[in-house]
């Protein structure tokens, strides 16, 4: 059975440095009929735990501990008896929606998760959260971008534990060296590609100053 990628949007509030904003959120779903992924479990357990139906969950993955990235994960992960992966300098921002429960799992740069016959590359890409993380899956031609590249540039680095030179880098040095027909799948919006964005890297250079 082909890897297929599923997508569901759930909606609800993330919640910041004292502030509350509503988004709508990408929640991916990689896998085929027998086993899948949970890419960012947030918000609404039930339509996630809809999509992935009666296949074993290998994990839930979140590309960094925001609250609208994972305040869905610990009920579908129990849902499903699965592990939480997170990256291990996420641990400020996780603590702040599960202050009394730990990730299952860290995630590291380069570590390599299998699942339906294919393999998803961990890139670690700092920035938009210390400890966030991209999925590169060659096999699929797609990558999974969470909050640190949108269509249209840099996810955003107003807030707590973020910084925008730092996310620059991780754009330029871990994504941009991705084929540019790579498929971008992102945390909130629209897809894009490697290739349509690539060509605005040196505005965001100029930003950096």
């Amino acid at each position: 059975m082909t890897a297929r990628i599923d997508k569901v949007i759930t909606s609800g509030t993330f919640e910041l440095d004292g502030g509350s904003w509503e988004v709508d959120n990408n929640v991916w779903i990689i896998g085929d009929d027998s086993e899948c992924i949970v890419l960012d479990a947030g918000h609404d357990a039930a339509p996630i735990l809809e999509a992935i139906g009666d296949r074993r969950l290998v994990a839930v993955v979140c590309t960094h501990a925001h609250n609208d990235h994972v305040n869905a994960a610990a009920e579908v992960a129990d849902a499903k008896q699965a592990p939480i992966w997170v990256h291990p300098e996420e641990a400020p921002l996780w603590q702040m929606t599960y202050p009394d429960r730990a990730p299952d799992g860290a995630l590291a740069h380069g570590q390599v998760i299998s699942v339906a016959g294919i393999e998803l590359t961990v890139l670690h890409t700092p920035g938009h959260a210390p400890g966030a993380c991209c999925l590169h899956a060659p096999e699929l031609g797609v990558v999974f971008t969470g909050d640190t590249l949108f269509n249209g540039g840099p996810g955003a680095t107003g807030r707590s534990y973020s910084d925008y030179p730092t996310i620059v880098t991780s754009i330029i040095e871990k994504l941009l060296a991705l084929p540019p027909e790579t498929v971008v799948h992102t945390g909130h919006g629209d897809d894009t590609s490697i290739g349509a964005e690539a060509p605005h890297q040196q505005e965001w250079l100029d930003q950096v100053g």
